[in-house]
């Protein structure tokens, strides 16, 4: 069975300039997700969100665009608007955790509304030719929540759902929960994308043998962790090659460069780098050590050094 990789959308992460560097230096990525487009209730697109999925911006193979929201006026704006960039596809967020979305009734604070999920879906398939994929967790509060939206789903030709196999609350603590997910995969008609922790080839093994209908895993935080991982995972192994830290290390550079000339002053840079750096620095041999150098540097000159310093030893 043939086995597709898909970069999960991370807002503050997998932006353009992380797509265009990670596909410059690294393979296995078959399709991108970009980080949600959200409204706010305004009609507006925002720059940012527009740079963000502009076909001139992007150099990776395919990428598809995605939305959060619960109207499905924004949903149809979107839906317009990328179509006139050139998308035929619009992923919808029901899966983003954090309370100051789910509050407001959206990302997995969606999912234990299935009348609204369904009036959307049905405005959105009456009103535009877009096809709709769906990102979701499988609940808030509980994982049987989803197990109320499957039948919603199935009234449309919705082209796939891929479910972090976590609740919302949990936002990204404790494992996930593959029982749960298994049950999705017994009650679900849909074709089911898995997500949720796959941060090692070995990892990537275990869920492959576990769920072997599955033929299209997302991979999130460990595609930023360890930028290695989805070539390793085609090519099966679990050998790193001979040039690692060459490799890391000009990724390193041009990523901080985009973001250098991106940002508006050193700080915001600094900081950008920090977050990206608490992902890289776990698959160091001492992951607290390395973040500590990082998160020393005050300023562009030591957290170079501090770069080197992790690069070199």
């Amino acid at each position: 069975m043939k086995h597709t990789l898909l970069s999960s959308p991370l807002q503050g992460f997998t932006d353009f300039r992380f797509r265009n560097t990670f596909n410059k230096y690294f393979s296995g990525i078959d399709t991108f997700y970009s980080p949600y487009i959200r409204l706010n209730g305004k009609l507006i697109i925002k720059p940012a969100y527009e740079r963000d999925i502009l076909p001139k911006n992007n150099t990776v193979k395919e990428v598809i665009p995605q939305i959060m929201t619960n109207s499905a006026d924004e949903f149809l704006f979107v839906a317009d608007f990328v179509q006139q960039l050139g998308y035929k596809e619009l992923n919808w967020n029901l899966g983003c955790p954090y309370p100051m979305v789910t509050k407001r009734g959206m990302g997995s604070g969606l999912i234990c509304d299935p009348n609204k999920i369904d009036e959307i879906l049905d405005v959105v398939h009456t009103k535009t030719d877009l096809t709709v994929s769906m990102k979701m967790r499988m609940g808030y509060d509980n994982p049987e929540e989803i197990l109320a939206v499957f039948p919603i789903l199935e009234k449309y030709p919705i082209k796939n759902i891929a479910i972090h196999a976590r609740i919302g609350k949990q936002l990204y603590k404790g494992g996930v929960d593959l029982e749960s997910f298994q049950r999705c995969l017994e009650q679900s008609k849909q074709k089911i994308y898995y997500n949720g922790d796959i941060t090692s080839v070995e990892k990537y093994r275990e869920l492959k043998d576990r769920f072997p209908s599955i033929d299209h895993w997302m991979i999130g935080r460990g595609l930023i962790a360890d930028p290695f991982l989805p070539s390793m995972i085609k090519a099966d192994t679990t050998e790193y090659p001979d040039n690692k830290l060459e490799i890391f290390s000009k990724f390193h550079d041009t990523l901080f460069h985009q973001y250098e000339q991106a940002l508006s002053g050193k700080s915001h840079v600094l900081t950008k780098m920090l977050h990206y750096w608490e992902y890289f620095s776990t698959t160091f041999d001492n992951p607290h050590k390395t973040f500590k150098l990082i998160k020393k540097a005050k300023n562009i000159k030591a957290y170079e050094e501090a770069v080197s310093k992790i690069l070199t030893q």
